[in-house]
């Protein structure tokens, strides 16, 4: 029969053609010591070199940025410099314009006493030359000021005699109100003691009057009291409560039961079904302990029967445990001997076999 080869086969025969030529390139490469040794990558240097020349380039680009930035800020800020001293010049110039054009001197509350025009501008005063200066009015000026003081000291003596009158009457003032407030206060006290002997002498007399109608009080309640209780002792001893009689209390009108202290003991009828209805109590007492005492006898067994259950289980696991460790100990010796007869087998002729040519030639044997 003859062999057809398909389009597949073919295909893959060609891709593994591919395969091992580059492999056989690749060990040329790696197991030529003196290609990879001596031999130079000049494109990873040229692309080293790239990359530091545009380092350089990017780092003297942005320190001429910098720079650049730096002149802008000095340029700018000599501007604003410029600009600061010519607002202040324009300013200091503008102060100046208004104080020659709205504070003139003579427009000042003291320029009569700086003016320096003054003497010339006095009416028919004459100056003789050389007497610059001169007061002449020195000596009327003199008599005003005496004349002055003098005044001063009359009304200061003046002002001081006032005042020791002032003071004089004001102490005078203080004498009669303080002898009218002593006497005053003299007749406050006579009255408040006049008024303290009369309400004294009022309470006395309330304090007498009403200790004498309370006892006029206690004295008619005693009275009031021992009539009752002779009247209570009486109704004690003349009605029926201190009878004997059990038919009383079924004489009380009106109540749906026997009052307390109108009981007088149990009818007949009344102790019959008391002594039946405690024989039916003791009844069932008996049999509730009964009952009481078979259900812990049966709980007692069903103890005992899971106590010997888990008994027989733990011996059962005892021995299911004992049966694993005597396996697992077998099994560990068998182990230990296959390990020494496996290690006594390669002393004697695995590790003492010398490594030839064949041992070492099976490795470099592929790139990967």
């Amino acid at each position: 029969m003859d062999r057809v080869e398909l389009l597949a086969d073919r295909l893959a025969a060609a891709h593994l053609d591919r395969r091992r030529n580059r492999e056989l390139q690749r060990q040329e490469r790696i197991f030529n010591a003196k290609v990879r040794t001596v031999g130079v990558d000049s494109d990873a240097l040229e692309h080293q070199v790239r990359d530091r020349r545009h380092k350089e380039e990017a780092e003297a680009r942005a320190l001429k940025e910098c720079a650049d930035d730096l002149i802008r800020s000095d340029q700018t800020a000599c501007i604003l410099e410029r600009r600061q001293k010519k607002d202040e010049r324009l300013l200091e110039e503008a102060i100046v314009h208004f104080r020659s054009c709205f504070q003139q001197p003579s427009s000042r509350r003291e320029f009569d006493l700086n003016d320096p025009e003054l003497l010339k501008k006095q009416d028919g005063v004459c100056i003789l030359p050389g007497l610059t200066g001169e007061d002449l009015a020195s000596g009327d000026r003199a008599l005003q000021q005496r004349q002055q003081l003098r005044n001063w000291s009359i009304q200061q003596q003046q002002e001081l005699e006032q005042a020791k009158e002032l003071q004089k009457r004001e102490g005078l003032q203080y004498d009669q109100s303080r002898v009218a407030l002593d006497s005053r206060a003299l007749q406050l006290q006579k009255m408040e003691e006049e008024h303290k002997r009369a309400t004294a002498i009022a309470i006395k007399d309330f304090n007498l009057a009403l200790a004498a109608e309370v006892s006029e009080q206690r004295e008619r309640q005693r009275r009031e009291e021992e009539e009752k209780n002779r009247v209570d002792v009486l109704n004690q001893l003349q009605g029926e409560l201190l009878s004997e009689s059990t038919q009383q209390s079924s004489r009380v009108p009106g109540l749906p039961r026997v009052r307390r202290e109108c009981y007088k003991g149990m009818t007949p009828q009344q102790l019959l079904h008391y002594t039946s209805y405690q024989r039916q109590q003791a009844e069932d007492s008996r049999r509730v302990r009964l009952e009481q005492q078979e259900e812990e006898l049966l709980q007692e067994r069903e103890r005992l029967a899971l106590a010997r259950a888990a008994l027989l289980q733990e011996r059962q696991q005892a021995r299911i445990s004992k049966e694993l460790r005597r396996a697992l100990d077998n099994t560990n010796a068998l182990l230990a001997q296959a390990q020494h007869a496996q290690r006594k087998h390669l002393e004697k002729e695995i590790f003492t076999n010398v490594p030839d040519e064949r041992y070492f030639s099976q490795f470099n044997t592929s790139s990967r």
